[in-house]
């Protein structure tokens, strides 16, 4: 994991990566709200209906706006939803409604040079703006390489200068799914090849003198969309290109807590860094849901500076750009190549009786007398100064605070949590042969501690942080390991109110998932904090709450896969049916799939390109008619929707994928 001297001066993609601080940029013009590091981070969405709705787009910007929308996208697919949006812009107009309308183009220059004309920004996919894709992969020489690229040139030069004439803002907006041939065939399916898809288009629009530019490299996969927007603020500085403002968002991210965990994990990630000006979370969920969630992470960081300050780092110790594990040993069933695990915190929730512990996903069935486990079941259960009074289920290890463990007559089946003052002060004294938590911050678990446990074979650090720029500072307790080679795992914990909503998943998918999505960490500990009124029943329902985040954060930065995950675009005037509903079919009949993924995309510009992670697809390809995908392979077409979730199912269950509901999942 560690890199050579000479790269890490190329690896420093941020102002800082220990200090808040907004990366600086150019300010782009969008109407009459500019965008860039001298303003605030902006917030957009997009429009749902379709675009030659005229008045139900006017009604739905008027409810997007009055959620805390600034910008405001609609889907331009063909010149005449392009003309269209003359129609809408003027009505909003009457209104007294002047947000600036961004026209969202894929596959048609014609309606991009249109739209340019009428609206205050245009946003262009270079995988698709003046490539067809054929999912075909090509050996090209320099010189057909070459060759394709002035045929870009050919058909974008003319947007570029209606643009410029008309004071026109551009996006060119790179997704994961949908790179063309040409770049897939030199690059590969990587970070890389997003980022120089976008530079292609990025450098004719710097030799014409056009730079009324945001850029965006998006995914559904976190670490991917996190390695490609560091890469290309590394590569804009590397090639000497303008500073161009950033648009974050992780494509297709999905609904309710999951598509917001994932949002956070991704977007979240890059605000921590000073990185982002504007952000769009995409949820399948009515558009005026999206604004307050963006606002949300955004807002995080109106007041981030001053924080206490973290010990600077000149050089970074890890290659950024790629996912790589830190390598730890194993110390029981933790690190190494163990899924990172979960520790539910029970600390101030006396365990009563057996049914406390469905809250964590381990419950007791009476009939058959044993225990079950959901796919979210906690692995380790921390009660601090109150043992559990009745033995757990296997699936399931308890952890005490060090001088109850050492009181308690089964040392041999829990584990002792020591403070780091207490580990030291105790180097002779009692401790389990097998696995010992060691907690702590960065001050107190320093250089002399690390050294002093480097050959311990039974320790697990748990870090933690009060600091508010907390998750840059747990980094940099990360990077100490690194350079120190410190091989002990190590549990990542992170508190919170319990009054928080939406906060407290945005806030610990961004905490914990921004370590996980650069190789850190071998567990997650989401702690609870109870105001000192609460009832031991509402203290159940939100351990329930915070162990569902821990696992989502793991899945969402795809290091411990426990359930289905759903790659649904969050609509557009595109949409061939109903997202929010056909997701919420699907997922009743599939929820059970642990680990598969399925892609759920309105129309087939959101299909096989968009899903490029999923496993199977279900794309809209016309009216009431729906393609089957496996991968990125087109397994049946114009299904009728009435059929269709039936046989997709048919298609899982031909691979040997498909499972039957069990009983212990209808119980839970």
């Amino acid at each position: 994991m560690i890199i050579t001297p000479s790269e890490t001066k190329t690896n420093l993609y941020c102002p800082s990566l220990t200090a808040y601080e907004r990366r600086k940029t150019i300010t782009i013009h969008i109407g009459d709200l500019p965008m860039g590091s001298d303003y605030p981070i902006r917030v957009q969405s997009m429009t749902t209906v379709d675009t030659m709705d005229t008045q139900g787009s006017i009604d739905e910007v008027v409810r997007m706006v009055d959620s805390g929308c600034e910008y405001v996208r609609i889907t331009a697919p063909s010149v005449k939803e392009a003309q269209n949006l003359e129609n809408i812009r003027n009505g909003l107009h009457k209104m007294g409604i002047h947000v600036p309308l961004i026209a969202d183009i894929h596959f048609t220059p014609n309606a991009a040079e249109l739209a340019a004309r009428i609206v205050e920004k245009v946003r262009i996919n270079p995988g698709n703006y003046a490539d067809k894709k054929r999912f075909e992969i090509i050996d090209y020489t320099d010189a057909s390489y070459a060759a394709e690229l002035e045929r870009i040139r050919e058909k974008f030069i003319p947007l570029v200068k209606i643009c410029k004439e008309y004071g026109t803002a551009m996006r060119i907006g790179t997704n994961h799914g949908s790179l063309s041939d040409r770049i897939l065939s030199r690059y590969g399916d990587t970070p890389l090849g997003m980022v120089e898809s976008a530079l292609e288009f990025l450098r004719i629009c710097e030799e014409l003198g056009y730079f009324n530019i945001a850029l965006s490299m998006k995914s559904s996969n976190t670490q991917v969309m996190v390695e490609a927007y560091r890469l290309l603020v590394q590569r804009l500085d590397q090639e000497g290109l303008k500073p161009y403002p950033l648009h974050l968002g992780v494509t297709e991210a999905g609904e309710a807590e999951d598509g917001r965990i994932k949002s956070a994990v991704g977007i979240g990630t890059l605000l921590e860094d000073g990185l982002g000006d504007t952000v769009r979370v995409s949820l399948t969920e009515a558009p005026e849901k999206e604004a307050p969630v963006a606002r949300a992470l955004i807002e995080r960081y109106t007041n981030r500076v001053p924080h206490q300050p973290i010990e600077p780092v000149e050089t970074c110790p890890i290659n950024p750009f790629q996912y790589i594990r830190r390598e730890t040993r194993e110390v029981n069933n933790i690190g190494h190549l163990n899924v990172p695990r979960v520790i539910a915190d029970y600390s101030a929730i006396p365990v009563q009786n057996l049914a406390d512990l469905k809250s964590i996903g381990h419950f007791f069935l009476p009939v058959p007398d044993k225990w079950a486990m959901n796919d979210l079941g906690a692995d380790y259960i921390y009660t601090g100064k109150n043992p559990v009074p009745f033995m757990l289920p296997n699936g399931l290890k308890e952890i005490l605070d060090y001088e109850q463990w050492a009181l308690h007559p089964e040392k041999n089946n829990k584990f002792p949590l020591f403070e780091a003052t207490e580990w030291t002060a105790n180097a002779d004294g009692l401790i389990s042969e097998q696995l010992n938590f060691i907690v702590g911050n960065i001050h107190s678990l320093d250089q002399n501690f690390l050294e002093g446990i480097r050959e311990r074979s039974n320790a697990v650090l748990v870090i933690l942080s009060e600091n508010k720029h907390a998750m840059p500072e747990l980094r940099r307790f990360f990077y100490k390991l690194v350079t120190l080679k410190i091989k002990a795992p190590v549990i990542i914990q992170r508190g919170y109110e319990t009054d928080l909503g939406d906060k407290l998943t945005l806030y610990s998918a961004t905490d914990i998932g921004g370590l996980l999505v650069d190789g850190f960490g071998d567990g997650a500990m989401v702690s609870p904090r109870f105001p000192a009124e609460t009832l031991h029943d509402d203290k159940l329902v939100a351990a329930a709450a915070y162990n569902n985040i821990a696992f989502g954060i793991l899945q969402a930065a795809r290091t411990r896969m426990s359930k289905t995950e759903y790659i649904s675009c969050p609509s557009c005037g595109r949409t061939l049916f109903d997202l929010q509903e056909t997701t919420a079919m699907i997922r009743k009949h599939t929820e059970h799939l642990k680990g598969v993924k399925i892609g759920i995309m309105g129309c087939i510009v959101n299909g096989p390109g968009e899903m490029a992670d999923a496993d199977y697809g279900y794309v809209g390809m016309g009216k009431d008619k729906i393609a089957l995908y496996r991968g990125q392979e087109v397994i049946k077409r114009s299904v009728t929707a009435a059929k269709a979730v039936e046989e997709l199912i048919e298609l899982i269950r031909e691979d040997g994928r498909w499972i039957e509901p069990s009983e212990r999942e209808v119980l839970v």
